[in-house]
């Protein structure tokens, strides 16, 4: 996966751009206000991801996405775990969890952010 991707069409540094209704003098962010990325992948595929959320684990912040078939589905329920950052300019930047040790703890904190929303889920219902 190369470290660079786009936002649902949007320049990352010019929220005004996208016309997702957010603008720079809000306190846009790119990320959290578009719902989904396009990863370009090593082979040079592209595959449209909707952004689930991101997270802290110890000092780092992570992404977790869902890759979308051409139909915007996901059937095969996987998610895709990325280191989070930020470039010097504020643009996101995604790179691979290099070990495995950092992704088990990445995936156990992924599964209580879930745990999370669906039992925030169940005390609206």
């Amino acid at each position: 996966m190369s470290d660079e991707f786009t936002l649902g069409g949007c320049n990352p540094s010019d929220c005004a751009s996208c016309g997702g209704g957010c603008s720079s003098n809000s306190g846009c962010d790119p990320i959290e206000n578009h719902k989904t990325i396009t990863l370009t992948m090593e082979d040079d595929t592209e595959v449209e991801c909707a952004v689930l959320t991101v997270f802290p684990v110890d000092a780092k912040e992570y992404i977790a996405l869902l890759p979308l078939d051409e139909n915007g589905q996901n059937q095969s329920g996987e998610v895709y775990l990325y280191t989070f950052a930020r470039t010097e300019n504020g643009d996101p930047m995604l790179s691979n969890i290099e070990s495995d040790e950092e992704y088990a703890k990445a995936a156990v904190a992924f599964d209580t952010v879930l745990q999370n929303a669906k039992d925030q889920m169940g005390q609206i219902d």
